[in-house]
C-alpha cells in the first residue's frame, strides 16, 4: 500500500513543484517506486519533466472518463500529468456526489504499484486540494525562507485540521520544508527560527539551499539528479528524502514530539 503525500502551500513561488519532483526523484534514488500526481492546472510539474501532452490526464480521470494513466519517466518513476483543462474541474464537479473522494477512489487502482504517491497541489484551497488531502496520509508544507511566505500558515493548518476531523482521520502534517535558504542572509535565518518556533520538530533538519541548478533543471526537462547529481540541490533533496523515509517509518514518534513541543510553548 502506497504512502500518499500532498505538497501544499496556497502561496505560489515557494518551491512546491520543484520539491514534489525532486523528493519523488530522491525517493527513487533510494530504491522506492514513486508516482507523482500533477494536480495543478498550470501543469508545471509535467512541463518541468518534458512530458508531452497526454491523451489521458488527471482531468479525464477526475471526470470519470478514464482510469489513471501513468506516464513512465524512468523505471520506478511515473507521473500522472495535468493540463489546462483541469482549471474547470472544480466547477464541473461541484454537484458530483462524494466529490471529495474521487481522487482517493482513483488511487485504489494503482495503490499496490507504488511505495509513494506524491501530489503537487494547486496554489489554492479549493476542491482539487480537498481531494488531495482526503487521499493523503501526510502533508508536507514547503516554505520559502522569506517573510511573506509565513503569511497564511494558520489558514493552511486550519484546513488540514478540518479535513482530518471530517473526511480523513489519517491525515497529518509530516514535515515543513524550508526552501531557497541562504545562510548568509539574516532574514533567511530569522524566518527559519520563526518556523522552528511555530512547528517545532516538524521542520525538516535539511534546508533546501538556494541553488541555481534547481532553477536550471526544468529548462533541461530533468529532475535535479538527472541534471546535476553533484549539486547542493541534489544533496539537499536526497537528504530530505531520507528524512521522509524515517518519518514515514515512525510517524507516531514524530507526532508525539510535535504535541510535546506545542504544550511547552
Amino acid at each position: 500500500m502506497a504512502t500518499v503525500i500532498s505538497l501544499l502551500n496556497h502561496k505560489g513561488g515557494v518551491g512546491k513543484t520543484t520539491s514534489a519532483i525532486n523528493i519523488g526523484a530522491g525517493l527513487v534514488e533510494l530504491g522506492k517506486r514513486v508516482l507523482l500526481v500533477d494536480l495543478d492546472p498550470q501543469a508545471n510539474l509535467s512541463l518541468s519533466l518534458g512530458i508531452p501532452r497526454q491523451q489521458v490526464t488527471i482531468y479525464e480521470s477526475l471526470m470519470g472518463e478514464s482510469d489513471l494513466a501513468p506516464f513512465s519517466v524512468r523505471e520506478g518513476f511515473d507521473v500522472i500529468t495535468s493540463s489546462l483543462d483541469l482549471s474547470s474541474a472544480e466547477m464541473e464537479l461541484v454537484n458530483e456526489a462524494g466529490r471529495e473522494y474521487i481522487l482517493r477512489e482513483l488511487f485504489d487502482g494503482v495503490d499496490d504499484d507504488y511505495d509513494f504517491i506524491i501530489i503537487d497541489c494547486p496554489p489554492s484551497l479549493g476542491l482539487l486540494t480537498l481531494n488531495a488531502l482526503t487521499s493523503s496520509q501526510q502533508v508536507i508544507i514547503p516554505l520559502q525562507t522569506e517573510f511573506l511566505a509565513l503569511q497564511g500558515l494558520a489558514k493552511i493548518k486550519q484546513v488540514i485540521q478540518k479535513v482530518k476531523l471530517r473526511l480523513n482521520k489519517e491525515l497529518h502534517i509530516s514535515g515543513v520544508l524550508a526552501t531557497m535558504y541562504d545562510h548568509r542572509k539574516v532574514l533567511n535565518r530569522d524566518v527559519v527560527e520563526t518556523i522552528q518556533k511555530y512547528f517545532g520538530p516538524l521542520l525538516f533538519e535539511t534546508y533546501i539551499r538556494d541553488n541555481v541548478a534547481l532553477a536550471e533543471a526544468p529548462a533541461s526537462r530533468q529532475d535535479i539528479f538527472g541534471y546535476a547529481r553533484s549539486s547542493n540541490g541534489a544533496k539537499d533533496y536526497l537528504a530530505v528524502s531520507k528524512e521522509i523515509l524515517e518519518r514515514t517509518a515512525n510517524p507516531i514518534h514524530l507526532r508525539e514530539r510535535s504535541d510535546k513541543s506545542k504544550t511547552t510553548k
